[in-house]
């Protein structure tokens, strides 16, 4: 799914939903469980609420053939993308951060965003 690629984590778990629920603009789906699988790698995030491996179970049990969705779902969010989880907190006018090794919204690293663009993705991203 995301072979050779190891940048991340992009979003949190309220954004990751927040996107689903909602839709971009100019995106290729209406369907809000296609939009969460497929926004699903981009998650990074320990801090998930209690009925996440339930939204994601039934994203799952809508649009594939998994024999037991609960535990696939469990496994998916234990793992999450290859970054690994995060911690997200929020800073200055709402921009969203991680601490993420090697993510672009951690504005300790040497190529994370500038602060400007932090703020839109924060902005775009809002739950």
């Amino acid at each position: 799914m995301d072979d050779g690629h190891f940048m991340g984590p992009a979003l949190s778990w309220p954004e990751l939903t927040a996107a689903a629920d909602h839709g971009l603009p100019g995106g290729c789906t209406t369907d809000p469980d296609a939009r969460l699988l497929l926004l699903l790698p981009a998650l990074g995030d320990n801090d998930l609420p209690d009925d996440a491996v339930e939204r994601l179970t039934s994203a799952l049990r809508a649009l594939v053939g998994v024999e037991d969705p609960e535990v696939v779902a469990a496994a998916l969010l234990e793992s999450q993308s290859a970054p690994g989880a995060a911690t997200w907190t929020t800073i200055g006018d709402g921009v969203r951060v991680n601490h993420g090794s090697y993510s672009y919204r951690n504005p300790a690293n040497g190529f994370a965003l500038p602060p400007a663009r932090l703020a839109r993705v924060s902005a775009a991203l809002a739950p």
